[in-house]
């Protein structure tokens, strides 16, 4: 699957959204990419993160690790595509933590996996998770790259789309913007 495809799949299924919007981050944005829009279709899903999981051809992992809620889907399919195990990380008194009997084994190497990442803060909290664990981290992987300039992970990160989002904080929205009112679309 390219790019384009991938984009075109964001699009049919109304992912893909144009207006202005508030990120988890606080910046502002002209684009925002929905991914439960498009997740919902389990079989489109399965595509999307089959082909993510091609870009990973030729990485040992030994499990996939996301933060939920975004990463749930894409680290469950990515698990599937490589045929290991998947756990999550999620919030519990504003931080992310492991529940629900979920552990990271010594030397086990892990498999990042994110639905969008814009500055990685969710990523890099997971990260610290497997590392506390002792746990190594062997690449880390996301259906969307919205950042503008490849984030350092410490590791190989792999994206199935990447697209330069302009981001503004909320005291220098360009002018277009700043006459729209702002939507807070979901957990994105």
């Amino acid at each position: 699957m390219t790019q384009a495809e991938a984009l075109d799949a964001f699009r049919a299924s109304g992912a893909l959204l144009e207006g202005h919007f508030i990120l988890r981050s606080g910046l502002h944005s002209r684009r925002y990419f929905q991914c439960a829009l498009v997740l919902q279709h389990a079989r489109l899903a399965a595509r999307l993160c089959a082909a993510l999981a091609e870009k990973l051809r030729g990485v040992a992992v030994d499990a996939v690790i996301s933060p939920a809620l975004g990463g749930l889907f894409v680290g469950h399919e990515l698990a599937r595509a490589l045929g290991t195990r998947h756990i999550f990380a999620e919030k519990e008194e504003g931080k992310l933590v492991l529940r629900r009997g979920f552990a990271v084994g010594q030397g086990e190497r892990f498999l990042v996996a994110e639905d969008v990442v814009t500055k990685g803060g969710r990523v890099r909290e997971t990260l610290d998770i497997v590392r506390a664990g002792g746990g190594t981290i062997a690449a880390v992987a996301a259906l969307v790259d919205r950042t503008s300039s490849p984030p350092d992970f410490g590791a190989p990160f792999h994206a199935l789309v990447r697209m330069d989002v302009e981001t503004f904080s909320a005291d220098r929205l360009p002018p277009d913007l700043a006459t729209v009112p702002a939507v807070k679309p979901g957990s994105g």
